[in-house]
């Protein structure tokens, strides 16, 4: 009964599609939205990932527009921004299952992590949708990939994959090692019938009306120039609330935490701990506040004068005073100010008691700046 309740319209069954790494919980993001904004105020985040701040926004008549470098957190917002038509992606799936076996040769060839992690159905199935599906251009096809990464791996009772963990890609040769001594071996699965289940219930009570709003996949760096142009071409209106959460410093690495879903996206079967293309580790102080003070400057020439920024940041001093240092000095017209809110992702330390009040060292920061 509680889970129908939870359920029972399109944006709550659409605004949590994808599990990623210190992702916004939705209800926070519905009351920030709702707390600095009005209907019809435009909302920007420039580190968009999988769009849940563009999401809420656009679900109350505010349009928003969004940002982000990773294409996972591309393909979530935008297939829950703008899903393709249900029987369009269930015909698509059917598809997918039907050329699959084009792949054998190339699903027997791939290394001895995916034969433990997938059954061979499964990894046809994945190739095929690794090669088929046009989820840069395509609606339908965005859609049935976002599905496809929500179960590519988690529990073996709910997902495409031996025993892992949903939110994170597990390490090749760590995955290896633990299934062989667990003797664990990768579920048999009809990928057609268990997405038919899921596709069908996450249509069930229709699609969220988020048309007007959109998540650019590339850099903030390149993508906020176009944009702060277009507004002052008058293309756009100017943005009311900048509400966002740039990458924590040297936390996780942003590309291996989630290698494995960005192979289905078209990169390497083998991950680099070392590679920096869809954001790393950040772990360089000196690049990483580089990185925000590019980002905020060019943020703000999209404003308006009594525009509010709002952002979530880490509570270590090396994020921390970064971030708030950095938009002291863009944005020097404007009171910040500080507020400790307990930890929302799966990070949460163990001694901190959910029915207790949050404590310094164990909570996130939201920096909020507001006109003078």
């Amino acid at each position: 009964m509680q889970q129908t309740k939870r359920y029972n319209t399109p944006e709550s069954r659409w605004a949590g599609v994808g599990p990623y790494y210190a992702m916004f919980p939705s209800a926070f993001a519905d009351k920030v939205v709702a707390a600095y904004t009005q209907p019809g105020d435009p909302v920007l985040d420039p580190f968009a990932g999988r769009g849940t701040a563009v999401f809420s926004a656009a679900a109350k008549n505010r349009p928003a527009i969004g940002i982000e470098i990773s294409p996972l957190g591309y393909v979530y917002a935008n297939a829950k921004l703008k899903p393709g038509n249900c029987g369009r992606v269930l015909q698509r799936l059917e598809e997918l299952a039907e050329i699959a076996p084009l792949y054998n040769r190339e699903a027997d060839n791939l290394s001895r992590f995916f034969h433990l992690c997938f059954s061979r159905q499964v990894r046809t199935f994945l190739l095929a949708a690794r090669h088929e599906l046009d989820w840069r251009h395509n609606k339908t096809d965005r859609t049935l990939m976002a599905i496809i990464l929500v179960y590519l791996h988690g529990k073996r009772s709910s997902a495409l994959s031996n025993q892992m963990r949903q939110t994170t890609s597990m390490a090749p040769d760590y995955s290896v090692r633990w299934w062989a001594e667990k003797e664990l071996s990768p579920p048999d699965i009809d990928p057609v019938t268990f997405f038919t289940k899921r596709i069908n219930w996450r249509y069930a009570k229709g699609i969220p009306q988020t048309e007007y709003s959109s998540v650019l996949l590339g850099d903030s760096d390149r993508n906020l120039p176009r944009l702060a142009r277009d507004i002052k071409e008058c293309r756009r209106p100017k943005i009311r609330l900048l509400f966002t959460s740039p990458p924590y410093h040297n936390v996780t690495n942003y590309y291996y935490d989630q290698w494995l879903r960005l192979w289905l996206l078209g990169e390497p079967e083998h991950p680099k701990q070392n590679a920096h293309r869809y954001g790393g580790k950040f772990s360089n102080s000196d690049r990483y506040r580089l990185l925000l003070q590019k980002v905020f400057s060019k943020a703000k020439k999209t404003l308006a004068a009594d525009a509010v920024v709002y952002v979530r940041t880490d509570k270590r001093k090396s994020t921390l005073n970064s971030t708030r240092d950095i938009l002291s000095e863009i944005f020097p017209e404007k009171n910040i100010k500080k507020r400790y809110r307990p930890l929302s992702t799966k990070l949460r330390p163990k001694s901190y008691s959910r029915g207790g009040a949050p404590k310094e060292e164990n909570c996130e920061v939201d920096l909020i700046l507001e006109p003078r």
